[in-house]
């Protein structure tokens, strides 16, 4: 299962996200927000790293209108090591290397197509499980 979140900054792209989502056969959990009403994306970073943290999910998407403090917020949850990517290399990279188990984007700065590449991209990229990779992955934890 995947989790999502965004606040309102993100609710577009979190819903194009969804749809491309649902299309593949992902099932996911939505945690907010649900409309264009001013949130506070803390609430959902913390709620989507929670769940992927805790074993809920398997990964976890979030969205701001940058990325940046989603991404900030979701950090925060011990296990939760979230890449905000805006573009599908790092976004690569960040599976390979890092074994990132949640992604930001900012809705303002990556349009649709492009979002749908970086998540495919996260999603589908495995870890490398290389012996330097899991040492510094160890050390981040």
């Amino acid at each position: 299962m995947i989790a999502i979140g965004s606040d309102h900054g993100g609710f577009d792209l979190k819903e194009a996200v969804k749809a491309h989502l649902a299309e593949q056969g992902y099932e996911v959990k939505d945690f907010g927000c649900y409309s264009h009403d001013s949130v506070d994306y803390p609430v959902y970073g913390k709620a989507v790293g929670n769940a992927v943290a805790g074993g809920e999910c398997e990964k976890g998407i979030v969205i701001c209108t940058t990325g940046i403090g989603i991404s900030m917020a979701a950090n925060k949850i011990k296990g939760v090591r979230c890449a905000l990517c805006s573009e599908a290399y790092s976004a690569r990279l960040t599976r390979l290397h890092n074994d990132a188990n949640v992604l930001a984007m900012g809705g303002g700065m990556v349009g649709p197509l492009l979002a749908m590449e970086i998540v495919d991209t996260f999603l589908n990229t495995e870890f490398s499980g290389e012996e330097r990779h899991l040492r510094r992955v160890g050390m981040i934890e």
